[in-house]
């Protein structure tokens, strides 16, 4: 079923960090009134990035994260520079988070974080035919890279180490994406 959009009858908005926070007053089309809140980044956008180093090895690294307090294993991920395209920032965050360029990137397609209160989005990059190039990057310190075969994500979703939800799902698009639609 389709529905009429709620029409927006004011938006107020604050500082939150590196987000816009706006509260949005909304009328859906029953009438009924609410005020909804959600965090904008100020950015271009992000990049999730999926490297193979062969038709069945992803590459991961594990990073320090300071959300949950420890180290973490997950994709490479990063923001978009300005002036930068999902495909130049993914082989950019490559280089610096892996250490590998890659002759082949696709992108896939969008994710969402949590779409019913932000707006962020990140472009899943696909990424094949790689080659050694480290550029030096934000991190604080190296990030280790583990490879891990596609074939056993069910032991890979089932460690503490790796919650990430974007990670999880990109990996199984990927996953699915290389059966349907090979290389």
């Amino acid at each position: 079923m389709s529905r009429a959009l709620p029409t927006i009858h004011e938006i107020t908005e604050h500082d939150a960090g590196p987000y816009r926070m706006e509260r949005l007053d909304l009328e859906f089309s029953n009438g009924e009134r609410r005020r909804y809140e959600r965090l904008h980044g100020r950015g271009h956008g992000a990049v999730i990035v999926v490297p193979l180093i062969d038709d069945e090895t992803v590459l991961l690294v594990r990073e320090y994260a300071a959300g949950m307090h420890r180290y973490e294993l997950g994709l490479v991920k990063g923001r978009i520079d300005a002036g930068e395209t999902p495909i130049q920032a993914a082989d950019r965050e490559l280089k610096e988070e892996a250490g590998y360029g890659a002759r082949r990137l696709d992108a896939l397609r969008s994710l969402t974080l949590a779409p019913t209160y932000m707006s962020h989005q990140a472009t899943l990059v696909l990424a094949r035919d790689l080659y050694p190039e480290r550029l030096p990057g934000d991190e604080p310190e190296e990030l280790d890279v583990v490879p891990w075969k596609l074939d056993a994500l069910h032991e890979l979703i089932l460690r503490e180490d790796f919650s990430e939800g974007r990670s999880i799902a990109a990996l199984f698009i990927v996953r699915d994406w290389l059966r349907h639609y090979g290389g």
